[in-house]
């Protein structure tokens, strides 16, 4: 997959479906309220007769480690397919959600998370857990950091203090699904592909795992993956 190719013009997106731009913008908003300066990988897949399909890839913070949360959209144009690291907030910009169009920002030097984006292929079904499962051991989590981090005296309420706590929180195994990390239902939630009723699938590939919702898919790596954060904590 090539990078979009620097011409000097901007490269424009159609998006098929009424709302697209729309989601993606608030796909892209609900990133920035917990780092102001995210960065997001894009991707532009072409399809195999006409349009393609437009990947968007951000990272959330939970402890020590993170996931992955992909939200997608069809294309109505073809496209040549593009791989590139952007700004969100730059990229939240240039969405049209009139027009139903995104214009792709100039690239930025992209996260360590960013070069290592889940699998395309080969991903095993392993679960099929109901979202009323999965809300309220959610919502208890959610519940208990806020309550510990706050009983943690003021002095002492360091990245790192936060960071444990919210590993040891979000790296529980999920009642539902015990393959999966709680951290994966959480960041699920926080970025609103987690709502009330909605199916939910798991799956596997290799050592990644990940939890779709039909609004977008959450991936998380079995193993520790690169880079810190802190808690989900949105910025006011």
């Amino acid at each position: 997959m090539s990078s979009i190719p620097v011409t000097g013009r901007p490269v424009g997106l159609l998006l098929a479906e009424s709302g697209g731009a729309a989601d993606l913008a608030a796909f892209l908003r609900r990133l920035l309220r917990f780092d102001r300066a995210a960065a997001v990988r894009l991707q532009a897949v072409p399809g195999p007769e006409s349009g393609g399909v437009l990947a968007v890839f951000g990272r959330l913070p939970l402890g020590t480690a993170g996931a992955i949360a992909v939200r997608t959209a069809r294309l109505a144009g073809p496209t040549d397919g593009a791989d590139t690291t952007v700004s969100a907030g730059q990229l939240l910009e240039a969405v049209d959600a009139e027009a139903g169009s995104v214009v792709v920002p100039p690239a930025v030097t992209g996260p360590a998370w960013a070069g290592l984006l889940p699998p395309r292929t080969g991903w095993r079904l392993i679960a099929e857990p109901q979202a009323f499962e999965v809300l309220p051991e959610v919502s208890a989590a959610v519940g208990e950091f806020r309550r510990r981090s706050e009983e943690v005296p003021e002095h002492h309420r360091s990245r790192q203090v936060l960071d444990a706590l919210a590993d040891e929180i979000w790296s529980r195994p999920l009642g539902a699904v015990p393959e999966l990390p709680l951290r994966a239902a959480h960041a699920a939630y926080v970025i609103g592909f987690l709502r009330p009723a909605v199916p939910l699938t798991v799956h596997r590939a290799g050592c990644w795992l990940r939890l779709s919702a039909p609004a977008g898919s959450v991936a998380v790596r079995s193993a520790a993956a690169p880079g810190a954060g802190l808690g989900l904590s949105p910025l006011r």
